[in-house]
C-alpha cells in the first residue's frame, strides 16, 4: 500500500460521515419492479485471470456490482465489501469491476489489482478484468445497468469509484447505490436480506 493509499485509508472514516452529513449519498430505486427489456443473465464478465463469468450462473442469487479502484478515497469500502461477501455468502454474489474511468485512480494491471485487494483486504469476491465502465468502450455489463432501454429503468451511469449496483435473484435491476452509500449501510443490507 503507498503512502497516498494508507492515507486515504485513514480518512475514509471522516468522508463518510462527511457524506451522509451533507446529502452525498444518494440511491434511486426501482419501486414499479419494473423488468429489463434484455435479461441480465445473457450478459458475462471477464475475470482478471481471464475466466468468463456468465451471470446465468447468478440466477438465484442477488448481485452487488460495484465499480473499483484502488486509489480512491473509497478503496476501504473493499473491506466492507468482503464482509459482506462473506455475510451473504449463499445469497449474494459481489462482483468488482476496476475500472481508471475517474482521475487516473486504477493505475495497475490485472494481477497488481488482485494482489492489491488480496493483500491489503483479503478479497475473495470475483474480480472482473479493469475495463471501462463510462463512456466510450463501455463495459457491457455497466452499459446493460446504466441504459434504461435494456435495464428497464435505470440511466443512471456511475458518478465515480465504487458506484453501486443491486439485482434481484430474478435479474431485475433492484436499486443504484452511489459510491458514498457504504456497502455495510443499512439500506444495502435491508435490500439484500429483502426476499420480496
Amino acid at each position: 500500500m503507498t503512502v497516498r493509499q494508507r492515507i486515504l485509508k485513514l480518512v475514509y472514516p471522516l468522508w463518510m460521515v462527511y457524506a451522509r452529513l451533507t446529502g452525498k449519498s444518494a440511491t434511486s430505486g426501482n419501486p414499479q419492479g419494473l423488468e429489463p427489456l434484455e435479461s441480465f443473465y445473457s450478459l458475462a464478465a471477464t475475470l482478471n485471470d481471464g475466466t468468463q463469468l456468465p451471470f446465468s450462473s447468478l440466477r438465484g442469487k442477488k448481485v452487488l456490482i460495484v465499480n473499483t479502484a484502488s486509489d480512491c478515497g473509497y478503496t476501504n469500502q473493499y473491506e466492507d465489501l468482503q464482509a459482506l461477501h462473506q455475510r451473504f455468502e449463499n445469497e449474494l454474489t459481489v462482483i468488482a469491476f476496476p475500472s481508471n474511468d475517474f482521475k487516473e485512480q486504477e493505475k495497475g494491471s490485472d494481477t497488481d489489482i488482485a494482489a492489491f485487494c488480496k493483500i491489503n483486504y483479503g478479497v475473495s469476491f470475483p474480480l472482473a478484468r479493469k475495463s471501462r465502465v463510462k463512456g466510450s468502450g463501455q463495459n457491457a455489463v455497466f452499459q446493460w445497468l446504466s441504459d434504461k432501454t435494456r435495464n428497464g429503468w435505470n440511466g443512471q451511469q456511475p458518478i465515480w469509484n465504487f458506484s453501486k449496483y443491486l439485482v434481484s435473484e430474478e435479474g431485475v435491476l433492484l436499486r443504484y447505490f452511489d459510491p458514498a452509500v457504504s456497502p455495510l449501510s443499512e439500506e444495502v443490507i435491508k435490500m439484500i436480506d429483502d426476499k420480496g
